[in-house]
């Protein structure tokens, strides 16, 4: 059987579920191949909204396709003058191998022995979040593996600060630095994705690469290019216009397509120059959302040994603890702006902010009120630096200007835990296992502070607030 079309007569051969496993009336789901520029599988509820699709065809396979995990059948693809189509072909003679759309909108491939009546499911797809279609919304690159899932392009942040902190945020990413045709743009070369949906776009299969990117420069719409054949080393050019849509990474390097996504001569800048490489992940006491603890503020500091002061300063040289300019913070947090301030407390407020490099941080700024001197503050700074481990928040740095005392931590996305459990209708976002990893996340770096570290240290201000 065919997948496909017919381009001299129109004729179509695609799947439609059944309305339910009893009833094989036509049901919600239908999967095809969309021939519009490229051809790439797609599934579409409902006749319209789609939920699933491959990506393009890029001369050797569809790259959000999953890879044949049995030698049972041979697929093969056409795409000529007259006819777009996949087909498959039995490799054994004793086994019968099936390709259904069931109901629920599930792809499968199945399996059976000609002499048995059970049917074994050999590939099932979409399998995992990142494979329904426009997961994490405009510019955003959806990763199975890491946490968060939804991640911003770079060169790119959250649309909604607000919904990109919930779970399964559909808001998607704009630009830090917008474009500008009278400044020359330059690309970033991305690679394991799976390219954008073919949405406002145009194809050239005659053009090179280089061509393709110069094409892009002239056209101030163009947001990105990339070949539209990875064979013999590349070819053709497909470019992009506007935001970018459901694109998300993979793990496996066969058959890489490249992308080259524009951005400003400033972002790319920032990008090729991070923020102070010297930066040590140090790290404080605190909080959780999958087990990751935050600032915690009232800390009995136990040495081990009973060392004196003097004893601590003379570490000092050992400990890289960056120190931040006054305006690089100011800047980087609207000024304290009101709309930035996440936290509040006795010791003074606590802001988000954005680093000119991008990078996101959370500023916890002492009140002037604060008894507490440079040298006392020092101590405590360094203190917090020796502690190390991957459940505490990490510290970046500090900042001292006149009266002004500041630790620079980085930034914790997902709210706090309070902001989960003792709302109605977020607490189902936390599934048991989400909890049970929640509550090993505490007891680790708990243990690690009381009892592990170098420094014995007792956190007095344990609570859902400051589990993040």
């Amino acid at each position: 059987m065919r997948m496909g079309w017919s381009l001299k007569t129109g004729f179509q051969w695609r799947l439609t579920s059944w309305k339910s496993t009893d009833d094989p009336s036509s049901g919600d789901y239908t999967y095809r191949i969309n021939v519009n520029g490229l051809p790439q599988f797609e599934m579409l509820k409902r006749g319209s909204a789609k939920t699933f699709r491959t990506g393009p065809w890029n001369g050797i396979r569809f790259m959000g396709a999953p890879a044949p995990q049995s030698t049972l059948f041979k697929p093969s693809f056409v795409c000529n003058e007259t006819d777009v189509y996949s087909e498959f072909e039995s490799s054994r003679y004793d086994i019968i191998t099936i390709f259904t759309l069931n109901p629920s909108g599930l792809i499968q491939r199945l399996q059976r022995e000609k002499e048995s009546s059970t049917w074994d499911v050999m590939i099932s797809y979409p399998h995992d979040p990142c494979d329904y279609y426009g997961q994490c919304g405009a510019n955003s690159v959806c990763k199975s593996n890491k946490d968060p899932r939804c991640q911003c392009l770079q060169g790119f942040v959250p649309k909604s600060q607000e919904e990109w902190q919930l779970f399964n945020s559909t808001s998607g990413c704009i630009r830090k630095a917008q474009l500008n045709c009278f400044q020359e743009p330059g690309f970033l070369k991305l690679s394991m994705l799976n390219l954008p949906d073919l949405i406002d776009f145009c194809v050239n299969t005659n053009m090179s690469l280089e061509e393709c990117k110069v094409e892009c420069l002239k056209n101030c719409s163009c947001t990105a290019y990339a070949n539209s054949d990875v064979r013999g080393g590349g070819s053709g050019c497909l470019m992009w216009f506007g935001d970018l849509i459901d694109i998300r990474e993979f793990e496996e390097d066969r058959y890489v397509q490249n992308i080259y996504i524009k951005l400003s001569a400033s972002e790319l800048d920032s990008i090729k120059s991070p923020v102070n490489k010297k930066i040590l992940l140090t790290v404080t006491v605190a909080s959780v959302i999958s087990g990751l603890l935050i600032a915690g503020i009232a800390l009995s500091i136990m040495w081990k040994n009973r060392k004196k002061r003097r004893g601590l300063q003379s570490q000092e040289e050992d400990i890289n603890l960056p120190l931040f300019d006054f305006s690089t913070i100011a800047v980087a947090t609207g000024h304290f702006s009101q709309i930035n301030m996440i936290g509040a407390g006795g010791f003074g407020s606590v802001y988000k902010g954005n680093l000119s490099m991008g990078h996101e941080i959370a500023v916890k700024r002492l009140s002037k009120g604060s008894r507490q001197g440079l040298e006392e503050f020092m101590n405590e700074a360094l203190l917090i630096a020796q502690l190390q481990h991957r459940n505490l928040v990490g510290l970046l740095g500090c900042c001292i200007e006149g009266e002004e005392r500041m630790l620079i931590y980085e930034y914790m996305p997902n709210k706090s835990l309070d902001y989960f459990i003792f709302d109605d209708d977020r607490s189902f976002l936390l599934v048991w296992k989400s909890r049970f990893d929640i509550v090993l996340g505490i007891a680790r770096g708990l243990l690690y502070i009381h009892q592990d570290s170098k420094l014995q240290v007792i956190h007095r201000d344990f609570k859902t607030s400051n589990i993040c």
